[in-house]
């Protein structure tokens, strides 16, 4: 019999309280390496705080969290980083005075620091920007001042950092966002890229994008998991219609 591999990444009774308010209230989370997998659900479900605690923004209540087989619960944001967890964020988090090559940069020196302990070469740094902006499409604009690009040019920008981590696990909140159908579909083709390399975390309201991309949908409802399957079975599922597909 064959060996069963252990998920990745793992929750167990995670919760986090702003006062009386239960953001994510004891959920147990489990995503297998390898695979895409969508968090939906309705505004204030807790999505962006669960996903929040997974990549250490902030800390939880109660849990705990394992990555890899070992817990992360309470370390700090740039070690879990190190471990392979890269987020990109609702918002852009990029250095708009920069060029989009020095965005890059930044987070690719970061991993190649980690990983060698010695300061990256000018050519091994020059290989790593230029893998992932080929990879988001942005390596005729790498000289570019990142605040002069379209908004959607921006979140490739970021997705691009993220790569450049080279990550076990991807975390892309909202990533289509002010994008439009063109970019959303050469979105779609960028994860279904990324997924030959990273485990990929996806937080998404266009159900169209979810449907196409995921192989497992987790719907959160006030803070907890309402349901959880393949897409098929969740657009079937009638709580889940109730609460966030409109019936």
């Amino acid at each position: 019999m064959a060996a069963v591999t252990p998920p990745l990444l793992v929750t167990r009774n995670l919760s986090r309280f702003f006062g009386g308010l239960k953001a994510v209230d004891r959920v147990d989370f489990a995503l297998p390496e390898g695979q895409v997998r969508a968090i939906i659900g309705p505004n204030g479900a807790g999505k962006t705080t669960f996903v929040s605690l997974v990549c250490g923004r902030i800390l939880p209540s109660s849990g705990s969290i394992l990555f890899d087989g070992r817990e992360i619960s309470h370390e700090p944001a740039h070690r879990r980083v190190r471990a392979g967890i890269a987020y990109t964020f609702q918002i852009t988090s990029i250095f708009p005075n920069l060029t989009v090559f020095d965005n890059v940069a930044l987070a690719a020196q970061r991993h190649l620091l980690d990983q060698k302990r010695v300061r990256p070469t000018e050519k091994t740094l020059q290989d790593a920007c230029t893998k992932a902006l080929d990879q988001v499409g942005l390596a005729q604009r790498a000289s570019h001042r990142a605040g002069n690009l379209a908004y959607g040019h921006q979140r490739l920008v970021e997705i691009a950092m993220g790569l450049a981590l080279r990550p076990r696990l991807l975390i892309l909140d909202e990533p289509t966002q002010g994008l439009s159908d063109e970019e959303i579909e050469a979105f779609i083709r960028l994860v279904r890229e990324i997924r030959r390399e990273a485990t990929i975390l996806l937080i998404e309201h266009n159900m169209d994008v979810v449907m196409a991309l995921a192989e497992c949908i987790t719907v959160m409802d006030q803070g907890r998991i309402l349901a959880e399957g393949p897409p098929a079975a969740i657009r079937a599922d009638a709580a889940v219609q109730q609460a966030y597909l409109g019936g």
